[in-house]
């Protein structure tokens, strides 16, 4: 999710789903909707049932149930339920990126922020840059940050290697992330230069230089999850875009916990632009650039 995506972008959805079909009690939404935020920290709100009864009708009748009470019970008490919680958030995310989507952040990181920390860096005997892109979706923001290193810094660095992971935890476009083959919705606000130097165009598809594929990594996480978060560690720079506007409070101060956790003293943290830690951390420091702001762990 970058991500409008990224991760839950509950208010855009445009579902054509007739109304005919299984029905969600308000019981069982509240009780599903329980479920979820445990999981994940995703809290439909009261005027979202019908969309958590829409999203969630093919995935019941493709498990041959025939009530969300039933879908219930499987995801809590079946043996393949942790399989079956990857269809669940497929189901209720929606992934909306491309690349180059925040150009003002790119142009931050590539002008100002590497500079600054590999700066630190060589002082401190180290030569690693480490970059997360949180709810990365399909790939575009991981891949847009790995061009515009290769294009813009690397040169400058021989000796610095640079560690790029995404995730995100919807399975299906991680899988896709992994493949790398775009299509024309993806590449808009790509630049031809970077188009006819990165990308092999064929038949309406745009596939990535293998030299900026393998410079990413890309793994299912749960942002919400404490365990699989402690994994997440020593990063210099976090792009979390348009996902904390998804969550409620609490969700809020325990998913920017863990970033902060995952960076590196001197490390930043870039969310989205309708986004901000006002009243959830002030363990960061505001920190502005030009045409976007950022968060600096000190």
């Amino acid at each position: 999710m970058a991500q409008e995506s990224a991760l839950f972008n509950l208010n855009n959805f445009n579902i054509g789903f007739s109304g005919k079909g299984l029905e969600l009690s308000l019981q069982t939404f509240e009780a599903m909707r329980k479920y979820i935020y445990e999981n994940c920290g995703i809290y439909f709100q009261d005027n979202k049932k019908y969309l958590l009864e829409s999203r969630l009708q093919k995935r019941i009748q493709f498990l041959g149930l025939d009530s969300f009470e039933k879908y219930l019970d499987y995801l809590k008490f079946d043996s393949k339920s942790l399989e079956e919680r990857k269809y669940l958030y497929e189901a209720i995310t929606i992934n909306e990126t491309f690349f180059f989507r925040n150009q003002p952040q790119l142009d931050s990181m590539s002008q100002i922020i590497l500079p600054e920390i590999i700066a630190s860096k060589i002082k401190q005997g180290k030569n690693k840059i480490r970059i997360w892109s949180a709810a990365s979706s399909s790939g575009e923001e991981a891949y847009s940050v790995a061009i515009t290193i290769v294009d813009l810094l690397k040169f400058k660095y021989p000796g610095f290697e640079f560690e790029i992971v995404g995730t995100d935890i919807n399975y299906a476009v991680v899988e896709t992330a992994q493949r790398a083959i775009y299509k024309d919705y993806s590449v808009r606000n790509t630049s031809a230069y970077y188009i006819k130097k990165y990308f092999k165009a064929q038949n309406n598809t745009y596939e990535l230089d293998p030299a900026i594929k393998n410079m990413v990594t890309f793994r299912l996480l749960n942002l919400y999850d404490d365990a699989s978060m402690k994994s997440m560690i020593n990063f210099d720079l976090i792009f979390c875009a348009n996902v904390l506007i998804y969550f409620d409070a609490g969700s809020k101060i325990r998913v920017v916990n863990h970033l902060y956790n995952a960076l590196n003293k001197g490390g930043y943290l870039f969310i989205g632009y309708s986004e901000t830690l006002h009243g959830i951390s002030k363990a960061f420091k505001l920190v502005s650039f030009p045409k976007t702001i950022g968060y600096k762990k000190e």
